[in-house]
């Protein structure tokens, strides 16, 4: 169990072990001759050799940086699981608890190393849910500690050219995709009786982005007929609504959705080039395309590529004044840094050293929460405050009273989303009731 501070962890100069003398002094009382006595010191010298040899190792090996993969947060921000390796090539699962006092790391390894395409995925009861490729099928199992070892509760096994864990809802439950001939598979893997199918939709889908809060309406990027397009899914009744649809021959793709303001993310070739663009869910209001989020070819294959990581929450029915935390990767490296629909152009964020490149989650305050790992402290949690302060979420309205929400006029070939609709009677009070309806007709000028 490894542990380290919650704020800017304060770093030693250098990690240092402790030197083992090997000199040694003149011989007292030895009744040995020369030789023997040259043999013997020379046997000991070589003894202290090889222990000083391994405890460097096993200083340089407690002080190296671990490699993580996959590092993927529960959307309460309480847990998070990744594949570790410490330099010596096996890979093992390993789960970051971020909500204590202080952050710390409890290994997960089981009696053999994990493959490198090894999915694990947190959930909010501390457990580890991971997905391993065995032959031509996926394990699914749950991974938990018990004392010195890791416990191992088998879930079951899917079949499919691709079977991946879908990103975690706010629910305990945990979903799964998978693919094979043509077809596309939602799973409910965990939360329910056993393997549960919920969902087929023809073609093949990727991405996987919720859009509410109770697990039901889900988001996913189809591929079919040479087209991808946003589609969503009742996994209720299994019925599959258009979501994203900005022109008839445009390949658009969902990224991020906010269940609390309705603000989505989406990347379309809409306008002529692949662009990052911003609407909002069950809104009149067309895909805008700002120009402080165009992605720039810098020549010699230096392009800059920016990924929306993760949206501020609790910004009700305000969309445009919810912050996204967005990667940006250049010439010069990585870089963190916030934008706003309603703001210009996107503000660089100071990210610790050692920072777990796109690991994002947020305070009740607005702040940013980065996990970081360096050799002086393996498992951290850096607090960084914006420079322009962010609001603070937005209470719940009193109790019966609920914002209208407006529907756009859907075009007469569309298919209807009434299945995905919420009744206003059904949702939380003060909550966005949102209906998924396709983004059309989203104007090709550039703005901001």
């Amino acid at each position: 169990m490894t542990a380290c501070a919650t704020e800017t962890c304060a770093a030693p100069a250098a990690l240092s072990g402790k030197a083992i003398n090997t000199a040694m002094g003149p011989a007292t009382g030895c009744t040995e001759n020369g030789m023997e006595a040259r043999d013997r010191a020379a046997t000991h010298t070589a003894a202290l050799t090889e222990m000083e040899t391994k405890t460097a190792t096993a200083t340089e090996s407690e002080g190296r940086i671990t490699r993580r993969s996959g590092f993927t947060i529960a959307v309460d921000g309480s847990y998070a699981a990744c594949l570790a390796d410490a330099g010596d090539g096996c890979w093992y699962p390993e789960r970051w608890t971020l909500d204590g006092p202080e952050p710390y790391t409890v290994p997960l390894p089981g009696n053999q190393p994990e493959e490198a395409d090894t999915q694990p995925l947190p959930l909010p009861d501390g457990r580890v849910l991971i997905r391993r490729r065995v032959a031509d099928h996926y394990d699914l199992a749950l991974l938990y500690p018990t004392g010195p070892g890791t416990g191992e509760l088998r879930i079951g096994s899917l079949h499919g050219e691709e079977v991946r864990l879908l990103p975690p809802p706010t629910t305990d439950s945990a979903y799964a995709l998978t693919y094979a001939e043509g077809i596309s598979t939602v799973w409910l893997v965990h939360g329910g009786f056993g393997l549960e199918k919920l969902a087929e939709i023809e073609g093949r889908c990727t991405g996987g982005v919720w859009l509410d809060r109770e697990g039901r309406a889900l988001a996913l990027d189809r591929e079919l007929d040479g087209r991808t397009k946003a589609v969503a899914v009742d996994l209720a009744d299994g019925v599959i609504s258009p979501l994203l649809q900005i022109t008839d021959d445009s390949n658009d793709r969902l990224l991020l959705a906010d269940p609390d303001s309705g603000l989505l993310l989406v990347r379309s070739d809409a306008p002529g080039t692949e662009r990052l663009g911003w609407g909002v869910l069950g809104s009149r209001r067309p895909v805008r395309f700002p120009e402080s989020l165009r992605e720039e070819d810098t020549g010699d294959n230096q392009a800059v590529v920016i990924t929306p990581l993760s949206v501020q929450p609790g910004q009700l029915l305000m969309p445009e004044s919810c912050a996204v935390a967005l990667r940006i990767d250049g010439p010069g490296g990585v870089t963190l840094a916030l934008w706003r629909p309603d703001g210009g152009a996107p503000s660089p964020v100071p990210a610790p050293e050692g920072w777990l490149t796109g690991a994002v989650t947020w305070s009740p305050r607005g702040a940013l929460r980065l996990p970081y790992a360096t050799r002086q402290c393996p498992c951290g949690l850096a607090n960084v405050e914006p420079a322009v302060p962010l609001g603070p979420p937005v209470p719940l309205g009193p109790p019966g009273v609920s914002e209208p929400v407006s529907v756009p006029t859907q075009p007469a070939t569309e298919p209807k989303a009434s299945s995905l609709s919420a009744s206003p009677s059904a949702s939380p009070p003060g909550r966005r009731t949102s209906h998924v309806l396709p983004l059309q007709q989203a104007p090709l000028a550039m703005q901001r």
